[in-house]
């Protein structure tokens, strides 16, 4: 056990100028405890502020704590101190201060175990437990903590139903709040008070649907608060709906117990401003300060954004010197404000300037206050300046958006200056900002404009995929057509079923281009089957659009294969081969041997498409060997199979010619020319 430490005679003796929640948490840290139940640590030394306790202390000494062990290591040896001259016991609220701790440190087991042991686990403390697991984002968790409460109160828990509803509103899970809220009145369990309205109403204010809004507002059983009323008018507000806000705004002025505050005159001043109903605005102010509201920051931030938005700087400035006066402080949002209004105007110039005015008044400058100057360097076409301003950035320490990064490199390409593209794509990490898929895209984008870079684009396009960024539509029908002007088909069609994979639809400019060049290599085949494989495997808008396309490639291609007269193939005695125009004396009632045997030529092997070749030729000999053997008897029929099965099929030729050339690929350069002289006379020419 450890030592109980230095006895203290007079623990707030005035010489130490310490406070008697100073004193008890310096002894804390001395112990240190760092789990919730330390075996080897003696509470003894606490001992002597046992006749100093009350609530009050207790709270502060646990509010003041950084270490959730230390305020539960005193909380647990004030509920039973030895000696207790003063019969001290924890109060409800002392309870909530060691509850609401350990909750904000995430420990939940603790929490629990300690108001079992207590029992103190009151439906009210279990509403703090949701709220938390909410905040965590651990939705489903705050679900289970609602169940048990509704176990412990069978049912009747408003205090954890409000507190369910709040998570799931926060977290947008609209559908499950409403199936609960629906609960809540078909059961009867509890009355839904205000703020379970309100919730509601809130719910559906984030989401745009103020009629279901509306609806939730006319079944209050109860008086609407003014929480409930400002929410109304700020989902109104936002939608646009500004006679309903006012008639909601109006009710609030004749409601008795539900005067308009600073908060409902703020929202709509604020949504007059985004209207661009500044006159409005500047009225609707003047009254609140009749009415004895005074503005805060934010009623003026709403006036000055609203002014700088239209243009009207000065005006704006005058706004924030009044604010001034009316001792309200700027902050970072006023001047961003500001800044913003300059730049609207075209004072780029003025703006940064304006910029280091606030680094003289000493603010902390955020990431949104230097974007909107390196915006508008952007759109002055000054890269430069741009840049500069987010090398500051890095060196203040402020990590530059990727926004403000897309808008240089969007510049730097429009003015032809693509190298210094790459190379501030490539930089962005050290600067402090990752690149996201517009960063990419619009690099890879202008790579592919420019002929013979494909591989630096498949360079970038690694990194891309690498941080995580895939593909889209867009960028795939770019690198699809590419891929065609640069000549390399296959990586083409790769490109465009690995789209199909994802379901997108190359653009109709990009498909043109695939067909055209399948089409001039005698791929036509290979062309109908594309498109008909984007017609199973996606939906397809303006499916017209694309076959006609198709068909307007495939019939040229037609009319220039029209324009060439057909080749046939010729064996003669001597063991040669010739491919030529049809002789004069050939006998037509011939069987005719099959078409379109060449149109794969380009896309296989030598010997593969010579080996199908020779399997079209075999079928051919076979079939005229046949038509003449029809009008032989039985015998000669018997004769001529015999000696077609005694000589060499053309494929078995062919096959054994390619071995015989794999074995020369293995003896060197020079005999892989001997091995291609002799097979001269195998090979077609074209």
């Amino acid at each position: 056990m450890a030592a109980p430490g230095r006895a203290l005679t007079n623990p707030f003796h005035t010489s130490t100028n310490q406070s008697p929640v100073t004193f008890i948490t310096s002894l804390l840290q001395s112990l240190n405890p760092q789990t919730p139940n330390p075996s080897n640590l003696s509470s003894a030394p606490l001992n002597q502020f046992s006749p100093h306790l009350n609530p009050s202390l207790v709270i502060q000494v646990i509010q003041n704590q950084t270490n959730p062990y230390h305020a539960l290591f005193f909380f647990k040896w004030a509920s039973n101190p030895d000696p207790n001259p003063n019969n001290y016991s924890h109060t409800f609220k002392c309870y909530l201060a060691i509850t609401d701790l350990l909750l904000s440190h995430s420990l939940f087991s603790t929490a629990s175990t300690l108001l079992q042991e207590s029992n103190k686990l009151s439906e009210f403390l279990l509403g703090k437990f949701i709220t938390a697991q909410g905040g965590r984002g651990d939705v489903r968790a705050a679900i289970d903590w609602f169940h048990k409460a509704k176990l412990i109160e069978s049912g009747r828990c408003l205090f954890s139903y409000n507190a369910i509803l709040g998570v799931l509103v926060r977290a947008n899970r609209i559908g499950l709040a409403k199936a609960i809220y629906d609960q809540i009145v078909k059961e009867c369990l509890v009355t839904p008070n205000a703020s379970t309205y309100t919730i509601m109403i809130r719910g559906y204010c984030k989401m745009g649907e103020m009629e279901n809004a509306q609806k939730v507002f006319d079944e209050m059983v109860c008086q609407p608060n003014l929480i409930t009323y400002n929410t109304m008018i700020n989902g109104f507000c936002k939608n646009g709906d500004f006679d309903s806000a006012r008639r909601f705004f109006g009710q609030t002025m004749e409601a008795k117990d539900s005067l308009p505050d600073t908060a409902t005159y703020t929202t709509m001043i604020d949504g007059y401003c985004k209207k661009g109903e500044l006159g409005e605005a500047m009225k609707c102010m003047d009254e609140m300060v009749k009415q004895g509201c005074e503005p805060n920051v934010l009623t003026y931030n709403a006036l000055i954004h609203g002014l700088c938005l239209s243009g009207n700087v000065n005006e704006a400035k005058r706004m924030m010197t009044r604010m001034r006066l009316n001792g309200v402080k700027d902050d970072i949002a006023t001047h961003s404000s500001i800044l913003k209004g300059l730049c609207i105007v075209g004072k780029a110039d003025e703006a940064v300037e304006h910029l280091k005015e606030m680094v003289r008044l000493g603010m902390k400058l955020d990431v949104k206050a230097y974007g909107i100057v390196v915006n508008e360097y952007c759109k002055m076409k000054e890269p430069d300046a741009a840049i500069s301003l987010l090398m500051e950035m890095r060196m203040r320490g402020l990590k530059p958006s990727a926004s403000s990064f897309n808008a240089v490199l969007s510049v730097l390409v429009e003015n032809g200056d693509l190298e210094r593209a790459i190379n501030l794509l490539k930089q962005m990490p050290q600067i402090g900002c990752f690149p996201n898929f517009f960063s990419y895209n619009t690099v890879i984008s202008s790579l592919c404009n420019v002929g013979g870079r494909m591989g630096e684009t498949e360079e970038l396009l690694r990194d891309m995929l690498r941080n995580g960024h895939d593909l889209d539509a867009t960028l795939s029908s770019c690198l699809i057509k590419s891929y065609c002007e640069d000549g390399d088909l296959r990586r083409a069609i790769q490109v465009l079923y690995d789209t199909l994979d994802k379901s997108y639809i190359i653009s109709l400019d990009s498909f043109s281009i695939l067909v055209k060049e399948l089409c001039a290599q005698g791929k036509t085949v290979d062309a109908e089957k594309i498109f008909e494989d984007m017609c199973i495997r996606c939906t397809i808008l303006d499916i017209d659009s694309y076959r006609r396309v198709l068909d307007a490639h495939l019939c040229f291609c037609g009319k220039r294969m029209e324009e060439k007269e057909n080749l046939f193939l010729y064996g003669f005695p001597s063991k040669k081969w010739e491919v030529s125009v049809p002789k004069v004396e050939l006998l037509l009632e011939l069987p005719e041997p099959a078409l379109g045997i060449n149109f794969a030529r380009d896309a296989m092997q030598k010997m593969d498409w010579l080996s199908l070749l020779a399997a079209h030729s075999d079928a051919w000999l076979l079939s005229v060997a046949y038509f003449f053997g029809a009008r032989f008897d039985k015998a000669d029929r018997e004769r001529l199979i015999d000696k077609i099965n005694n000589i060499p099929t053309l494929v078995e030729v062919v096959s054994q010619t390619a071995e015989k050339e794999e074995d020369y690929e293995s003896q060197g350069k020079d005999a892989k020319e001997a091995a291609k002289e002799r097979l001269e006379d195998v090979y077609l020419k074209e």
